[in-house]
């Protein structure tokens, strides 16, 4: 079985959309399908650039390659689902949310009238075109399934992302800090682990990995509370150092604005730690439910958001026992499954 699987990359950013595509073709060439990765840049700077990229898309047609028929396209982001063939399956990891549910937020797009709104109908009209003739529409939570209902009138099934399968996610001995990792966007909000730090009750540390546009403003906001002491920015990190950072610490944060999934709360799961995050999560709390697998603060306020932090710091037992509750509910997420699901087959040599 030939499969193209098609994604997007912004040049010089990393996260949990890449690792995710990445652990897709690994995991389908592990099982002895014919794959090649299509990839194109994808550029927002400017609404014409956006716009740019979707067409590069739409104007692709890939029914064949070296004289022989690609059986099946699976595409992931936008605006990589734009792209023409007649057996095209959808793993939506998400939309262009800026002419969605970020619209009008302070993580949109600058408003700007007539042309902004003519904008999005733009971006909207293509993804009812490019999603709507799907073979198969699965989405990455339930989620972002319930923004494609809510905004564009599209059914999909959830099929939750399983972690990579090479890497060792274990558990360890509670420690006196709490992790976090993914890159360092406005929308993942780590100024409020810096900010809850400043007011919990016990000298809790805390290691933040990652890379991004927020990491001055961190730093300047770390330095403004006087937590140089109590806050390291590590940057980005290897494999065996996530999974030690993970096995060493009292809890994972993971607060983000409104989440598609969410990388971090399956790895921490994996690990036997609880997370402490806010209701206005979105995909994180289909995992996180408060008091049994982590701490769900009621909103997302740095006071709030300290006393959870405290609650685990003072209490190991129940901390580990969210977390090993956290890791029954994330054992049946599998590739076998997911594979099974958007090829047809569990392998490339079994029958459809």
């Amino acid at each position: 079985m030939r499969i193209c699987l098609c994604s997007i990359v912004v040049p010089f950013s990393h996260g949990g959309a890449e690792i995710l595509d990445a652990s897709l073709e690994h995991e389908l060439r592990a099982r002895g399908f014919q794959i090649e990765r299509i990839v194109l840049p994808f550029s927002w700077h400017t609404r014409l650039d956006i716009l740019n990229s979707a067409m590069a898309w739409r104007f692709l047609e890939l029914k064949s390659a070296a004289g022989e028929e690609i059986d099946l396209v699976i595409s992931t982001r936008f605006p990589s689902y734009l792209i023409r063939h007649p057996n095209k399956v959808v793993w939506l990891f998400h939309q262009l949310r800026q002419a969605y549910d970020l619209q009008g937020t302070r993580y949109g797009f600058p408003n700007h009238g007539v042309e902004d709104a003519s904008f999005i109908d733009m971006v909207r009209d293509m993804d009812a075109r490019g999603l709507g003739e799907a073979r198969a529409l699965w989405s990455i939570s339930d989620n972002v399934a319930e923004r494609l209902r809510r905004f564009n009138s599209l059914e999909a099934k959830t099929l939750y992302p399983p972690l990579r399968s090479d890497v060792d996610h274990r558990a360890g001995e509670f420690g006196d800090y709490i992790f976090t990792v993914g890159r360092l966007d406005p929308l993942k909000r780590n100024d409020l682990l810096v900010e809850a730090l400043a007011l919990t009750r016990n000298p809790i540390r805390a290691v933040i990995a990652g890379a991004g546009p927020e990491h001055d403003r961190l730093s300047a906001l770390i330095q403004e509370h006087n937590l140089e002491q109590r806050v390291d920015l590590v940057g980005w990190i290897d494999d065996q150092r996530l999974c030690e950072l993970y096995a060493g610490c009292c809890g994972v944060f993971y607060a983000p604005y409104d989440e598609d999934y969410g990388y971090v709360t399956i790895e921490a799961f994996r690990s036997e730690k609880p997370v402490v995050t806010s209701r206005d999560s979105g995909g994180v709390l289909e995992f996180v439910a408060d008091g049994e697998t982590g701490i769900v603060a009621d909103s997302p306020s740095p006071k709030v958001i300290a006393d959870g932090l405290d609650t685990l710091f003072e209490d190991r037992h129940r901390a580990r026992t969210m977390g090993q509750e956290g890791r029954r509910r994330v054992e049946k997420i599998t590739w076998d499954g997911v594979i099974t699901k958007l090829t047809g087959r569990r392998s490339a040599d079994s029958l459809p």
